[in-house]
């Protein structure tokens, strides 16, 4: 099992730093589903709203993650309409669950493992398909990011994991 113990944060709302954390991400979360977006399919297979949030949440807290997670689609449907406004309660729905988890488990394991953001990717996938399935009443339009979005899942974990690791830890 591959694990790496790094320094974790856990900003407050009354802390400048969250917000400042949030906007990066957010910033992240715009800019990355743009490169994404130049193939075709690119934000459904590769879901890249979600991959800062998981860094966000999990290098500085559930309450950094939520404003990523929160912002992030707000913002990128508002400045470039995708995604949808239809689509925008299951993709916060998601969003939400993932800065969740992510805050959550970092907080529970204070490292860093491919198998804990396995567990976190899983979990808010899993809660996130069951409540866009109750939102829109299709299972079949519920598990697409299962059906079409395993590449992007793979990329949140190992994408995340070395993010984390290399790029935040120092």
């Amino acid at each position: 099992m591959v694990t790496t113990t790094v320094k974790l944060y856990s900003l407050d709302y009354s802390n400048a730093k969250t917000y400042l954390a949030a906007s990066l991400f957010v910033v992240g979360n715009v800019a990355l589903p743009q490169v994404f977006h130049l193939v075709p399919q690119g934000g459904q297979t590769w879901l890249p709203i979600y991959f800062f949030t998981l860094i966000g949440a999990y290098k500085y807290g559930w309450k950094a993650g939520l404003l990523t997670a929160i912002a992030s689609p707000l913002v990128n449907s508002w400045l470039l309409g995708i995604p949808p406004v239809a689509a925008l309660p299951a993709i916060l729905l998601k969003s939400v669950g993932l800065a969740l988890a992510a805050g959550l488990a970092a907080r529970r394991f204070q490292r860093v493992s491919l198998p804990v953001l396995l567990a976190v990717v899983m979990a808010y996938q899993i809660v996130g398909t069951l409540g866009e399935w109750t939102m829109k009443g299709s299972f079949y339009t519920a598990v697409q990011d299962f059906r079409i979005g395993l590449p992007g899942m793979a990329l949140q974990i190992v994408g995340g994991y070395l993010f984390i690791k290399h790029l935040i830890c120092r």
